[in-house]
């Protein structure tokens, strides 16, 4: 997942000049999901988007506009992290995003310890990263799961019907 998070940072951004890491270290005693997991590594980062718009609508745009914030408590398998716009939205506009790697096939019934209402709610897509469609202006062979095999965990590459064979 670090890896994934860089690599968007930099290419969402244009090469990584619009990333301001204000701060990456370790936590400890943070209570994340029900205080199961409460260490890991946070980082606080900022998104400058100006080079990201059309001249025009650098111009346009509200002071503060073009700057998001994000942070992040990483405590694998769970990942927390919060996205704002202070500078300009203030507290109008905030985006949680909770991510559990679970050894499973996406078969718990609630990963997230969401409450009886949310869990009716909620909504969960599976994502395919050896079969889903990629952009061909995205791909990279080096990345490809297909084609791809961890020195260090000694996985992959994935086959096609990773989902059903592949064992945790």
């Amino acid at each position: 997942q670090l890896f994934s998070v860089a690599e968007a940072s930099k290419n969402e951004t244009g090469g990584g000049e619009g990333v301001e890491v204000v701060r990456n270290e370790p936590f400890c005693h943070y209570p994340l999901l029900d205080g199961k997991y409460d260490k890991g590594q946070y980082t606080y980062k900022i998104y400058h988007l100006d080079s990201k718009v059309p001249s025009i609508v650098r111009l346009i745009a509200p002071k503060g506009s073009l700057e998001i914030h994000e942070e992040a408590w990483n405590a694998y398998p769970y990942c927390r992290t919060v996205i704002t716009n202070p500078d300009y939205m203030k507290d109008n506009f905030r985006l949680v995003v909770e991510t559990m790697h679970a050894p499973d096939r996406g078969t718990q019934d609630n990963a997230h310890h969401l409450d009886p209402q949310l869990l009716k709610q909620r909504e969960v897509v599976f994502i395919d990263i050896a079969n889903d469609p990629v952009n061909p202006s995205d791909y990279k062979p080096d990345e490809d799961p297909r084609k791809f095999k961890s020195q260090k965990t000694d996985r992959g590459p994935l086959s096609n019907d990773w989902r059903v064979s592949f064992d945790f």
